[in-house]
This record gives C-alpha cells, structure tokens and sequence, in this order.
C-alpha cells in the first residue's frame, strides 16, 4: 500500500481512483496529477515504479495543498465568517443550511435528528 501526503491509498484500484483518498484531490485534480507525472491513469497503484511514486508526491507536495493544511484552511475560513458575524458566519455557528437552502422540511444533515415537540397536534 503505497503512502502519498500521508495516506494510505488502496493499491487494488487505478491511480487515478487511488489519489482521490487525499483529502484535497478529487477527480479531475487526480486525473491532471497523473497527466503531469506522465502516469497512465488506469494504471494500478500496485504497478507503480519507485519512481512514478516519487514524482507524484513531489508533484502533489510543490502543487496542492492537502490533507492538514487544507483541513486547517477551511476552519479557519469558517472561523473568520464566525468572528466578523456575517449571514453565512451566523448560520455557521447555529449549524444550519449556509448556502440558502429550505429549512422548513429536509436540512436534517446539518440540523441533526428532528427533536419531537409533545402536545402539538391541531384540535
């Protein structure tokens, strides 16, 4: 199982799969990663050279910002519209839809479990 930014990625799927486990690295940016380290993106993780692996961890070191970084980024970027006390920084904080989203029915992600209210039923 090969390591790359300090995650363990599967050596049973392609490499272009494999990469999408590093938080930071979808899809295209996996398939962009490949294309620069000159890797065929079907190829198996497992049948990687020494050598690609190098030259994919170098790229993703000099190139991305991932995993830990990007974590402490995006928290940062949420705490900030938290303390200047905009729109989107209070509904941050309250843990409700931030982008505009119904609140009336669904939003259950971030509104968590429904909280049953007793003696509510019309007469």
């Amino acid at each position: 199982m090969a390591r790359i930014a300090g995650v363990d990625i599967p050596n049973e799927k392609r490499i272009a799969t494999s990469l999408t486990y590093i938080f930071g690295i979808g899809p295209h940016r996996a398939r962009e990663i490949c294309g620069k380290a000159d890797i065929d993106p079907e190829t198996k993780t497992r049948d990687l050279t020494e050598e690609q692996t190098r030259r994919v961890m170098g790229l993703i070191d000099k190139d991305y910002q991932v995993e830990g970084t990007l974590r402490t980024e995006v928290s940062m970027n949420v705490q900030r519209l938290m303390d200047i006390g905009c729109y989107r920084g209070i509904r941050h904080r309250r843990g409700m839809p931030v982008n505009g989203q119904r609140t009336r029915t669904n939003a259950r992600a971030r509104k968590g479990p429904k909280k049953t209210i007793s003696g509510k039923r019309k007469k």
